[in-house]
């Protein structure tokens, strides 16, 4: 017994000693926390030159790759053809259709989440409606591989190109009709929209080299990441990212429940010159929205088999006519259910020929709302308008038509 009572003392002095080293081992680190200056800690924080938000409607986020397959010789394959995907959850849906972004050429998914100036992107804005968001970058661009000998030559766009056809047009030596309508770039820089003006600068800082081939490797990489979803998605596309939007759409109808084109690539049959108002006869849209196979009722062998007919502009000198099909005209049965609101800015170099394509879907079938924006009170804006100083002004827009026209 009194061996037993010895072993009980030694071990509550051991428990005891163990408690003593875990104290003084706390108040070690409290004290050694406590003696780091405020003003260090505070330095940790990012400056105010560097953007951060808060959004406590997102509870979620994450990212994931879709598509692509493995190209090479055996033992020295590589995955090609892949796409980045980020996705953001609200903490409450309040949407039954997530929002789908395709981006334009030579940019990537975060032109939805930032503008240059440092403000909040439409991915903020629709998640705080209650939207799931999902943005890409495109295969063989930005955070998705390209495949050096096997995704073809790059090209990127000059610092001059950017100011003469997006942010400083009239100043920079544009060449276009409306030029001088846009005054919505988000600066007040002497060198507003050009080289030199930091919001500019950073802007161009994330435009990206691109592919010429870049809808033969996004089409199965965004068929791949609707069938990833697996139900039905809203997409909101931009520029380049609106063409290979229809060939998705009409590769999986069931899984596309409406599309919001802005500014989509084009125009549909013919190409313009859109500083000279001229059209020609030469376009690699050779299928009527896009360079790519889609499905008519009834259906063309080939784009030779497509026959059109040029309607004249209902405003020239600032849009130029459009083709349409001759008569029997072939379905885009496929597309027949979804909604599509066509968007074109006041000032955009795209005015030109943006009315094109929603005739061309309208007449197929394809119910397209379009409009020009400063037909609804938006005004000043240009081809890149979710980066302009009332951005949310559009995107509040969408969202209204969104709800009135997708359910």
């Amino acid at each position: 017994m009194k061996l037993r009572a010895l072993y009980a003392l030694i071990a509550g002095l051991l428990i005891t000693i163990a408690w003593l080293g875990l104290r003084v081992n706390a108040q070690n680190k409290a004290a050694a926390k406590a003696a780091v200056p405020k003003s260090a800690l505070a330095a940790a924080n990012p400056p105010a030159s560097i953007p951060t938000f808060s959004n406590d409607k997102i509870a979620r986020e994450g990212f994931f790759y879709v598509g692509g397959s493995y190209v090479g010789e055996p033992g020295k394959e590589v995955m090609h053809g892949a796409m980045y995907v980020e996705v953001w959850v609200p903490k409450q849906i309040q949407h039954p259709y997530p929002i789908v972004f395709f981006h334009g050429n030579g940019q990537t998914g975060t032109i939805w989440r930032q503008t240059p100036d440092g403000r909040p992107g439409w991915a903020y804005y629709l998640t705080g409606q209650g939207y799931v968001v999902y943005m890409v970058d495109y295969p063989a661009r930005g955070r998705s591989a390209y495949v050096p000998g096997v995704d073809g030559m790059l090209g990127i766009r000059t610092a001059l190109q950017l100011e003469q056809i997006w942010t400083a047009p009239a100043t920079s030596g544009g060449d276009f009709p409306r030029k001088k309508l846009y005054t919505q770039w988000p600066s007040d820089s002497p060198k507003k929209g050009m080289m030199g003006d930091p919001v500019f600068d950073d802007f161009a800082r994330g435009q990206l080299q691109f592919v010429a081939n870049q809808a033969e490797l996004t089409v199965p990489a965004g068929v791949a990441l609707l069938d990833r979803i697996g139900s039905p998605i809203i997409l909101l596309t931009h520029s380049q990212g609106g063409g290979m939007g229809f060939n998705v759409a009409d590769q999986r109808p069931n899984l596309v429940a409406g599309m919001v084109a802005i500014e989509p690539g084009g125009p549909q049959i013919g190409n313009v010159d859109t500083a000279k108002v001229e059209y020609t006869r030469v376009n690699p849209n050779s299928w009527g929205l896009t360079p790519m196979p889609m499905h008519y009722d009834p259906p063309f062998n080939s784009p030779a088999d497509i026959k059109v007919h040029l309607v004249p502009s209902e405003r020239p000198g600032d849009e130029v006519g459009c083709y349409l099909q001759d008569e029997p005209v072939h379905k885009l049965t496929p597309l027949e259910h979804m909604h599509v609101l066509s968007i074109s800015a006041e000032g955009t170099y795209h005015r030109a020929y943006d009315p094109c394509i929603p005739k061309w879907l309208n007449q197929a079938g394809v119910k397209d709302d379009f409009v020009r924006l400063e037909d609804v009170g938006i005004h000043g804006n240009m081809h890149e308008m979710f980066l302009d100083k009332n951005s949310d002004q559009i995107i509040k827009f969408i969202d209204d038509w969104l709800q009135k026209n997708v359910k």
